[in-house]
């Protein structure tokens, strides 16, 4: 049975899913036969030990890297054999991505890196919900400042106004709450979830019990694969089930 399977229109699909970087005696394997979907609507946290294939998993479902074998399939595109030009049409016109180096770009100010992946594909830009969106991750008082002139924080918070302005089918998101405060963090929490409740896909990786429980869906990895998922947890069994899934990792 594929992990967090949905409907057959599942926005994001990966089958036999595996990832080797090197070869020969040094190679490494990130993710070793990974069958999973991201339903429509749905909001799913990736956890595991470190090097677990968190990344890789991310990374190979979003199109930005290329599995070593298995399927992928984006909107219902399979990514096998798409050209970079390509790929990058489908991500811009239907992905959104919140990653810690935030990819901000230096000469826009807050509200023109929020609006940029819709000015970039040509699409009508909603101010309304900019404009909320803005405000729910505590940047009203800095719409007209430049990356240079923000935290840390701050970026942060930028990089995640832009990916959940986007109203994008598919929101990635790596570690999003990894440099808020914990007000500002379930502000942003409270956005994904409802964004997947409006019909976005929504995968975020993360370390934080407490921010995996506000997900429909848990998927906890080891040496690359799925061991085991909960659905709908608290903020402890997330915490109890990710020692002990650390613990058995560290054992083998």
């Amino acid at each position: 049975m594929r992990a967090g399977a949905g409907t057959a229109l599942a926005p994001v699909r990966l089958d036999g899913v595996r990832k080797t970087y090197g070869s020969g005696s040094g190679a490494v394997t990130a993710l070793a036969g990974v069958t999973v979907d991201f339903p429509a609507g749905s909001f799913t946290a990736v956890m595991g030990p470190s090097g677990s294939g968190k990344s890789s998993l991310l990374h190979c479902a979003a199109g930005l890297d290329e599995p070593t074998g298995g399927t992928v399939s984006l909107v219902g595109t399979p990514l096998a054999g798409m050209d970079e030009t390509a790929l990058t049409v489908l991500r811009r016109d239907h992905v959104a991505f919140v990653f810690q180096s935030f990819n901000l770009m230096p000469a826009l100010n807050v509200r023109e890196n929020v609006v940029l992946p819709a000015t970039l594909a040509g699409r009508a830009v909603d101010r309304h919900w900019v404009d909320q969106v803005i405000d729910r991750v505590g940047l009203s008082g800095r719409v007209g400042h430049r990356p240079g002139e923000l935290s840390g924080g701050q970026q942060q918070r930028v990089a995640i106004a832009r990916a959940l302005a986007s109203r994008a089918d598919v929101l990635f998101a790596d570690e999003p709450t990894g440099a808020l405060d914990s007000r500002t963090a379930l502000d942003v929490l409270a956005l994904l979830r409802e964004v997947a409740s409006g019909g976005q896909a929504v995968v975020m990786v993360t370390h934080d019990p407490v921010a995996a429980s506000h997900a429909d869906t848990v998927l906890f990895l080891v040496d690359g694969q799925i061991v085991t998922r909960l659905d709908r947890p608290s903020a402890d069994v997330v915490a109890a089930r990710l020692a002990a899934v650390g613990t058995a990792a560290r054992s083998r």
